[in-house]
C-alpha cells in the first residue's frame, strides 16, 4: 500500500515538472514569486515597449499631429485594455483555486469554457467600441485637427480586440500553474513583428497613424494565434481541444463572479483617466503628445508592480484554496514588499536618464518640456501603485471580490473628478494637473490597506485548514 502511494506521488510530481507547473503551496516563498513576476513584468514592459513603438515611430517618421492623434487615443485604449486584463484575473483565480482545493480533474472544461468566453466576449467589447468611438474622442475635447486621425487609428485598433482578449485569457490559463514564460516568448515575436510592420507601414508606405494601427492588429492576431498553438499542444490538464469549446454555465459563472469586479476595478482607473485626459487636451496638442510620449515610461513601471499582483493572485487563490492562511499572509507581505522595491528602481533609472529617453519618442522641444513634467510629477512615484494592486489582488483572491472594485472608484474616479474641479480650476496649470495621479495613488492605497488589515484580522483563520 504504501509502495503505490510512493509511486502515485512519484508519477504526480513528474507531472508537476513535465508541465512546467510550480509548486506554490509549499517551500520558501520568496524567490518564487520574483521567478514568477520578473519574467511577466518583462512580459508586459515588451508589450507596452512594441506597443510605444507606434508612438515613436509616428513621433520621429509622421511629425506631431500624428503623435498627438495616438495619444489623444492612449485614455481612451486604455479603458479596453485594462478591462481586458482585468478580467483575466477571473480564470487565473478559477483554475488556481481548483489546483489549491485538488479539483484538477475539473480544469479542462473551466479551460474550455474560458476560451469561449474571450471569443465572445472580444467580439461584444469591439462592437460596443466602434459604436462609441467617436462620442468618446469628442467628449475628450480631442482638437478638431486631429480628431479625424484618432478616430482612424481607434477604430481600426478595435478590431484586434477579440485577440487581446484571447491572448490575455489564455496567458492567465498559463500563469495559474505558475507559467509567466511562455506568454513571454509570444510577446517577443508579436512584438518584434509589430515593431518591423510600425517602420515598414510608416516609412515605406508613409501610412502614418493607419500604418501603426494595422501593426498592432497584426501582431495581436499573431499572439493569440501562438497563445491558443500553446494550449493545444499542452498534454494535462490545461490542454485546449477547439472542438470541445463549449460555455459551461456552472465555470463560466465562477469566472464572471472575479471577472468582472476585477475587470471593472481596472476600468475605472481608465474611465478616471479620460478626465485627466479631458483636462491634459486643454492644453494643446503639444501637451498631448508631451503627455503620451511620458507615460509610456509610466506603462513600463507600473508593469512591475501589476506583476507582483498578478502573484499575489495566484499564489494566495492556491493557498487559500488549499486552507494555507499563513501562506496568504506571507504572499501578500512578500509581493507588497518585491513589488514597490522593484518598480522604484526602474523608476530610478527612467528618472536619472529621463532627458535621453523622451527624445526616443521625440525631438520636439515644446513636445519634450510636458513630457519631462509628467515624468517627474507621476512616473517618478509610481511604486506607489504597488499598494493597492497587491491589496485589491489580495482581496480577490480571498473571495473578496467587490470590495477592491469600490475602494478603487472611491480613490480614483471620485477623487480624481474631485480634485479636477476643485485644486485643478483654481491652480490651473499643467503641472497641477499631474500631481492627480500619485495624490490618488496614495489616497486608494491607503484605503486598500486599512481594508485588508481590518479583513484578514477578523476575518483569516488564524490557523491551517486540516
Amino acid at each position: 500500500m504504501e509502495d503505490r502511494k510512493v509511486r502515485k506521488d512519484y508519477i504526480d510530481n513528474k507531472e508537476k515538472k513535465d508541465k512546467k507547473e510550480v509548486d506554490m503551496l509549499h517551500g520558501p516563498l520568496a524567490m518564487k514569486l520574483i521567478l514568477f513576476a520578473l519574467p511577466l513584468a518583462l512580459s508586459s514592459i515588451l508589450q507596452q515597449l512594441f506597443n510605444s513603438a507606434d508612438v515613436a515611430v509616428v513621433g520621429r517618421y509622421a511629425g506631431s499631429d500624428a503623435l498627438a492623434a495616438v495619444g489623444a487615443n492612449v485614455a481612451n485604449v486604455g479603458v479596453f485594455v485594462n478591462l481586458m486584463v482585468g478580467t483575466s484575473a477571473g480564470p487565473n483565480i478559477v483554475i488556481a483555486n481548483m489546483i489549491g482545493t485538488g479539483k484538477r480533474d475539473e480544469v479542462s472544461k473551466a479551460v474550455h469554457t474560458i476560451m469561449t468566453m474571450a471569443i465572445l466576449g472580444g467580439l461584444l467589447l469591439m462592437g460596443i467600441g466602434m459604436a462609441i468611438a467617436r462620442p468618446l474622442l469628442l467628449s475628450t475635447n480631442t482638437p478638431a485637427g486631429i480628431l479625424g486621425a484618432a478616430e482612424l487609428y481607434l477604430r481600426v485598433y478595435l478590431i484586434g480586440i477579440p485577440f487581446i482578449l484571447i491572448y490575455n485569457f489564455g496567458s492567465a490559463i498559463l500563469r495559474s500553474i505558475g507559467d509567466t514564460k511562455r506568454p513571454l516568448y509570444v510577446m517577443l515575436i508579436s512584438g518584434a513583428i509589430n515593431v518591423g510592420l510600425n517602420l515598414l507601414f510608416v516609412i515605406g508606405f508613409d501610412m502614418e497613424v493607419l500604418g501603426v494601427a494595422v501593426a498592432t492588429v497584426i501582431s495581436n492576431v499573431l499572439s493569440a494565434g501562438m497563445i491558443i498553438l500553446i494550449l493545444i499542444r499542452e498534454q494535462g490538464m490545461i490542454h485546449l481541444d477547439l472542438r470541445k469549446l463549449q460555455l459551461n454555465r456552472l465555470y463560466a459563472g465562477r469566472v464572471i463572479r472575479f471577472a468582472i469586479p476585477s475587470g471593472i476595478q481596472g476600468m475605472v482607473f481608465s474611465v478616471s483617466n479620460i478626465f485627466v485626459q479631458s483636462g491634459i487636451n486643454v492644453f494643446g496638442e503639444d501637451a498631448i503628445a508631451g503627455s503620451s510620449a511620458a507615460l509610456n515610461f509610466e506603462y513600463f513601471t507600473y508593469a512591475i508592480s501589476a506583476a507582483f499582483a498578478q502573484g499575489t493572485v495566484t499564489f494566495t487563490s492556491q493557498n487559500y484554496g488549499a486552507g494555507r492562511y499563513d501562506r496568504c499572509r506571507r504572499i501578500f507581505w512578500l509581493t507588497l514588499a518585491e513589488g514597490i522595491g522593484f518598480t522604484a528602481m526602474l523608476c530610478a533609472v527612467f528618472v536619472i536618464f529621463r532627458i535621453p529617453f523622451v527624445r526616443i519618442y521625440t525631438t520636439d522641444e515644446a513636445v519634450i518640456r510636458y513630457a519631462l513634467v509628467r515624468m517627474m510629477r507621476v512616473m517618478a512615484l509610481e511604486a506607489i501603485t504597488a499598494t493597492y494592486e497587491v491589496g485589491a489582488a489580495s482581496l480577490r483572491s480571498m473571495n473578496y471580490a467587490i470590495i477592491p472594485v469600490v475602494l478603487t472608484i472611491l480613490g480614483t474616479v471620485g477623487f480624481r473628478i474631485v480634485y479636477i474641479y476643485t485644486i485643478f480650476q483654481h491652480f490651473h496649470t499643467f503641472e497641477q494637473l499631474m500631481i492627480v495621479y500619485p495624490a490618488s495613488w496614495i489616497f486608494t492605497g491607503a484605503l486598500m490597506l486599512i481594508f485588508y488589515a481590518i479583513i484578514v484580522s477578523k476575518r483569516l483563520p488564524k490557523t491551517q485548514a486540516e
